[in-house]
């Protein structure tokens, strides 16, 4: 047995130890994560679609996070299957516009004509293979930052994909998209605790892909409206039927909100002009839903006259006059700048 310490000794190693105590609770204490700081939910989203994409080329990990550095809240992406079932970030169903591989002779057998919505198209189609990011990376990116940034992604010709790829469990697309979100923490309604903590919009163009989804996540979800005239690829109606106020009626069972191509909002008139805004807006915020509109671009073919090359003029007319909740751009910090500015003027 070891001798007893003396009194002196003894205060000795208690100061000691509650000095080591103190060292390891600051050091607990010091190696906590910051928290961090969290999304804006007071002003109109700042969308960043397909990331920084007026700066860096599309659906990239560079735009991804040139658009979180520039203020985007959220970011958004088309999500999309190969044919061996890997969900990735690519809006084109060929990989004709944006690659070379059309001038590659090795690739030259892979060239095949399929339908898509409703049309036959030919080309070198994404579902056969190609290294981009996957959409596992693009959430990583996310929640990697600094702040907590929020993802928009799209359900990507749902009815294509399910067409071309099959998976050997015997899912659907919508059933492997919904459950890479799951991983990873996404769920909860929106402004809930828990959608705070990961934010989220699953966007589709397709409404039954969106129904079908709301069996699998609470997560809240945007029904995509493209021009009036086009048909969905899933029910074959017109956008002008499916914007009716019975099908909202309907949706919003669903969705929390709508993403409008912007012109059929405020149509344009022939000579690049606004014309009088349509009442979508109205209809949808009477039914308590969301209005996300696409997408703003700072170029100047872009914009109307009425707003003189100004791109934040553009924002504050739909912002203020319009009044939507969020905007899908490709330019988010132009957004952020905007909103700073505006912001700014209203405290002072």
């Amino acid at each position: 047995m070891a001798p007893s310490p003396r009194g002196g000794d003894l205060r000795r190693l208690l100061l000691l130890a509650a000095a080591a105590l103190v060292f390891y609770c600051g050091g607990v204490e010091a190696a906590r994560p910051m928290a961090k700081a969290a999304l804006q939910t007071d002003r109109a989203y700042n969308i960043a679609h397909r990331g920084s994409n007026g700066e860096l080329p599309e659906e990239t990990a560079a735009a991804y996070e040139r658009a979180i550095e520039e203020g985007a809240d959220f970011i958004e992406a088309d999500v999309t299957a190969t044919r061996d079932g890997h969900l990735v970030c690519f809006h084109d169903v060929t990989l004709d516009a944006t690659t070379d591989v059309a001038d590659r002779r090795e690739f030259a057998a892979r060239r095949r004509t399929l339908e898509v919505q409703w049309q036959n198209v030919t080309g070198f189609f994404i579902n056969e293979s190609s290294r981009i990011i996957t959409f596992d990376e693009f959430i990583t990116i996310a929640q990697t930052a600094n702040r907590i940034i929020g993802i928009y992604p799209e359900m990507k010709n749902p009815v294509f994909i399910n067409k071309q790829v099959h998976w050997p469990d015997g899912k659907k697309f919508e059933d492997k998209f919904i459950a890479a979100l799951k991983r990873r923490g996404y769920g909860g309604k929106h402004n809930s605790a828990t959608w705070k903590s990961n934010p989220i919009f699953i966007q589709s163009f397709a409404p039954t892909s969106l129904i079908y989804a709301s069996v699998l996540t609470d997560s809240p979800k945007i029904f995509l409206v493209d021009d009036l005239t086009v048909r969905t690829e899933d029910t074959s109606q017109t956008y002008s039927e499916v914007t009716s106020d019975e099908f909202l009626d309907y949706m919003r069972e669903h969705v929390v909100g709508v993403g409008p191509w912007k012109d059929t909002v405020v149509p344009p008139t022939r000579d690049n002009k606004l014309a009088a805004p349509t009442d979508l807006v109205a209809r949808a915020h009477a039914r308590g839903l969301q209005v996300h509109p696409y997408t703003f671009r700072n170029e100047n073919r872009f914009l109307h006259f009425n707003f003189r090359q100004d791109p934040y003029a553009e924002y504050d007319y739909w912002v203020n006059e319009v009044g939507v909740d969020g905007l899908f751009t490709d330019f988010p910090a132009s957004l952020r700048r905007y909103q700073e500015w505006t912001a700014a003027g209203r405290k002072g």
